[in-house]
């Protein structure tokens, strides 16, 4: 039984100004909410007397302590040895700047303490969410990542939030690496959680510090994160990461049988039945779309069984649209590659293939298997 029963994680670099104001405010809402809550500060080797401060605060307030580090600088660092220091199976991570509103602290305890969810994640991007004060080079930068991110986590829509709570046991026994300063899809990456909520919040930073080159150096820093994430699920099949690893699998299998399904059929209207080959293609194109939905549907997705007749058909409409439009790039890409590019058109047709089935899986893994 631990002492407390949610952790808060403030860190923290040259945040005198804030610390003691975003403590009290911590501490009012936990009072308030009734919430039996810890706070810890880690300060990552301030220069402004951060940490000395935070120690005069730990005689007014019990329930807070301090991390002073001087080595291995870095904000993910910093989380990754709090969320280990913890005294309770809850943890909550706040920025020290209110860019993060505190105020919603209890939504998140609540969401995984009531309803039961391993990861609770404040996002900007989801509806009623919102970023306020940023520049056009900042946001660009910032969608860019998510975009990024939302690869490997499609139905999250900021897994690059700074502002998140999780269960303990998510990563208990995981091997963080922490990096950059995104330790959310770290977390996400390696960790062994199941389910999860977003909560919709407003951003509102305080300063926007740090020069477009040294973002962009930890943008590339970033996607090299990714990458080993996505590697890593290949060894850890408990992931979350490995099930949309199946899910690229199983739909490019079903891509596969649908090959299958439309050259047959291609054969057998135009040789036994004498049809025109290019209406036998049409016919068989469309079998293959409707052959293709009904194994993604039930199979891929597992959706099929689940759904009434009418929430069935709306994916499948939305399926046959994404699948039409996919055929136009195909066809757009063999004809632009062949007499723009002077590659061979076999060449540029699997070039096609390529864009049209990632075009199709995301397509249809974020809009129609959404449906219903």
């Amino acid at each position: 039984m631990t002492a407390y029963s949610l952790t808060i994680i403030i860190p923290t670099f040259n945040s005198r100004d804030n610390i003691e104001n975003i403590i009290a405010a911590v501490s009012d809402v936990l009072k308030k909410s009734g919430i039996k809550g810890e706070i810890i500060v880690v300060d990552d080797n301030s220069k402004d007397g951060t940490a000395d401060c935070v120690r005069k605060l730990c005689e007014k307030h019990s329930e807070l302590s301090l991390i002073a580090r001087s080595e291995d600088h870095g904000l993910s660092q910093s989380l990754h040895l709090g969320i280990y220091a913890a005294n309770s199976d809850l943890i909550q991570v706040i920025n020290a700047d209110f860019s993060h509103p505190v105020e919603l602290i209890p939504q998140f305890y609540h969401a995984m303490k009531d309803e039961g969810c391993d990861v609770c994640i404040g996002s900007r991007y989801t509806k009623d969410g919102d970023i306020h004060k940023w520049s056009p080079k900042r946001r660009i930068l910032s969608l860019g990542k998510t975009v990024f991110g939302r690869v490997l986590f499609p139905e999250i829509t900021d897994p690059v939030s700074g502002f998140f709570a999780i269960k303990k046991d998510v990563v208990c026994d995981v091997p963080l690496k922490p990096q950059c300063y995104k330790i959310l899809i770290e977390i996400l990456g390696r960790g062994r959680w199941n389910s999860f909520k977003e909560i919709p919040y407003s951003f509102k930073e305080q300063n926007e510090s740090g020069s477009i080159k040294l973002k962009l150096r930890g943008s590339f820093e970033y996607i090299k994160q990714c990458i080993s994430i996505g590697l890593y699920a290949f060894g850890h099949r408990e992931t979350y990461v490995w099930k949309e690893w199946k899910k690229v699998f199983k739909f490019g299998l079903v891509g596969i049988s649908g090959i299958f399904v439309n050259t047959g059929l291609l054969y057998v209207l135009t040789e036994y039945f004498g049809l025109y080959y290019v209406i036998s293609s049409v016919f068989a194109i469309e079998a293959s779309i409707v052959t293709n939905f009904i194994l993604n549907d039930f199979w891929t997705f597992k959706r099929g069984e689940k759904s009434r007749i009418a929430s069935k058909f709306k994916r499948f409409v939305s399926y046959q649209a994404v699948s039409v439009i996919g055929v136009f790039i195909n066809v757009l890409i063999l004809y632009l590659f062949t007499e723009y590019l002077n590659l061979w058109y076999i060449n540029s047709n699997i070039i096609g293939i390529f864009v049209v089935f990632i075009w199709n899986f995301f397509v249809n893994r974020n809009l129609t298997w959404r449906m219903g």
